[in-house]
């Protein structure tokens, strides 16, 4: 009678098992490689823009569109086998010849989104954050941007006094996702703002409104100055004219009146009717005229008070500080004709 070695026969199996096991993984990683391996050398890149509810399959026809992807079987047996239908992500991705289908693949299942940055300089008011905005494609009108800078919602959420967050969002650069909401673009500003309000020790505890009173002069300041040094002694004048009952006369608040900023000022504009002329009406503007940055905000809350009440721009980007109405015109005599020349 035959005898039979079954721990011949199982050693055997295993080995075929392991064979065949092994073959199958050859084939299957030389298939990925000729059917999902990297089209190029990552020299042509390709923004995928993923809609929300768009299909897998439009996703795959624009990178096949692209040239980004081998085979559009295969990306989609992927897509299959991975169970990623349900998983992959809108937003906008960066994607390279350079990626096989699986990393791109993986890439907007992850939901790492191309990132768009934008830098606000100090004393931009919300019209030229919103005209700054269109230029990066996040948003597509100054008014969208503009309304979601006066939601109300934004607004009770801070506690700021105003129909607007002018003032409140703080001059920094930032990294967004493209198609981000411009209310969350907002609120991310004002957080900043807060954050940075925090390193001002005179400003903790400080009331809404009392806030408010320091942002607006922080916002005169920040347009009127233009070197850093002299953001104090500017405060202290501005303050000091309205200890004085004297109009402000700044400038900076009747620029605000205007879509773009001008070169010169002339007589004609100072008599614009406006709650915003501090040349015809007295106390302070009744809201921000920009979005001060810190050192401008730090001046705000700690003004270099003293006995002058007048400045002047010269031609090296100072100012010359008077006390007196006398001495205020010989300065412009001194240097504006020079200033303008």
């Amino acid at each position: 009678m035959l005898k039979i070695n079954f721990k011949k026969l199982a050693f055997i199996a295993m080995l075929s098992i392991l064979f065949l096991s092994s073959l199958a993984i050859t084939a299957f990683y030389i298939i990925d490689e000729r059917k999902g391996g990297a089209v190029g050398d990552g020299q042509n890149t390709y923004e995928l823009i993923i809609e929300p509810g768009q299909p897998s399959s439009a996703i795959v026809k624009d990178l096949q569109t692209a040239g980004m992807i081998k085979s559009t079987v295969y990306f989609n047996y992927l897509i299959k086998f991975t169970r990623a239908g349900n998983k992959i992500k809108q937003g906008v991705y960066e994607i390279n010849d350079g990626m096989s289908s699986r990393k791109i693949l993986d890439l907007i299942v992850s939901g790492k989104v191309k990132l768009v940055t934008f830098t606000v300089p100090e004393g931009y008011n919300n019209r030229q954050i919103a005209d700054l905005l269109i230029t990066k494609k996040l948003v597509k009108s100054r008014d969208e941007f503009l309304a979601a800078a006066s939601l109300k919602a934004l607004l009770d959420k801070y506690k700021i006094p105003s129909n607007t967050t002018e003032g409140y969002l703080f001059p920094e650069t930032y990294s967004v996702p493209l198609n981000y909401p411009a209310d969350r673009i907002v609120d991310m500003m004002i957080k900043r703002f807060l954050k940075k309000l925090e390193t001002i020790p005179e400003a903790k505890g400080i009331s809404p409104a009392d806030l408010h009173a320091k942002v607006v002069l922080a916002s005169i300041v920040e347009r009127e100055a233009v070197r850093k040094e002299e953001r104090p002694m500017m405060a202290g004048v501005f303050l000091t004219r309205i200890e004085k009952n004297i109009n402000l006369e700044s400038c900076a608040t009747i620029q605000y009146l205007f879509d773009k900023p001008k070169k010169r000022l002339f007589e004609t504009d100072l008599k614009i009717i406006s709650p915003y002329n501090t040349y015809m009406n007295s106390g302070w503007p009744p809201g921000p005229i920009s979005n001060p940055g810190l050192p401008a905000l730090v001046a705000a809350f700690k003004p270099e008070k003293s006995d002058k009440l007048f400045f002047l721009l010269k031609p090296d980007g100072s100012h010359h500080f008077s006390a007196t109405f006398k001495e205020h015109l010989e300065a412009k005599k001194k240097y504006i004709d020079v200033l303008y020349q």
